[in-house]
């Protein structure tokens, strides 16, 4: 299927979870999540999800993360130049919601891409190969460019992944790894 094909199929399943639904996918998604070996690093990015678009919650990997006192890193959405600036969370840290309700933090202390080791990567769905669609805006793939080449890119997802995606550009950065409630994709 095209990316816009499988924006619009993945939205629509989305749309029929309940919020428990959500809740008992996401807590799946982070328990799984713990089989990865990924906590030897000090810097993850994660993203901070859009309630309405039903994103995984990603409270739960917070939690995780928290607890195994990781940096935690979160991001600052900016429309005009479809750019992103990354920020430590930190106990002081201001989150206020954009005009999209994406949380974000208000400010704080900046982090540079190329400190981030493992970024945890939104999307509405990913193939075989380890390719992702997105909301279609680049973002990510702007962002994970100014990465390190090894910085890991997780992606977390409610469903499977799809045989292939047609229409994927050199500017589509794969993940390494997928995690979905019953199973973890790794891509070479």
């Amino acid at each position: 299927m095209t990316k816009s094909e499988l924006r619009k199929k993945y939205k629509a399943l989305r749309k029929e979870f309940s919020s428990e639904d959500i809740e008992d996918l996401s807590i799946a998604i982070s328990n799984r999540l713990l089989e990865l070996p990924i906590w030897s690093y000090n810097y993850y990015h994660i993203y901070l999800p859009i309630v309405e678009h039903k994103e995984v919650n990603t409270e739960y990997i917070l939690n995780i993360l928290n607890g195994k006192d990781k940096h935690i890193v979160v991001s600052k959405s900016n429309f005009e130049t479809l750019s992103m600036s990354h920020y430590l969370l930190t106990d002081n840290t201001i989150l206020t919601t954009n005009e999209y309700n994406i949380p974000e933090p208000v400010d704080g202390i900046p982090i540079d891409s190329q400190q981030l080791q493992v970024v945890f990567v939104p999307l509405l769905a990913f193939d075989n190969s380890g390719n992702r669609v997105g909301y279609g805006k680049g973002f990510y793939d702007r962002f994970l460019q100014q990465c390190k080449p090894e910085t890991l890119k997780i992606g977390l997802s409610f469903f499977e992944a799809d045989t292939e995606i047609e229409g994927v550009e050199k500017s589509d950065i794969r993940l390494d790894y997928c995690i979905t409630p019953l199973r973890l994709y790794t891509f070479e």
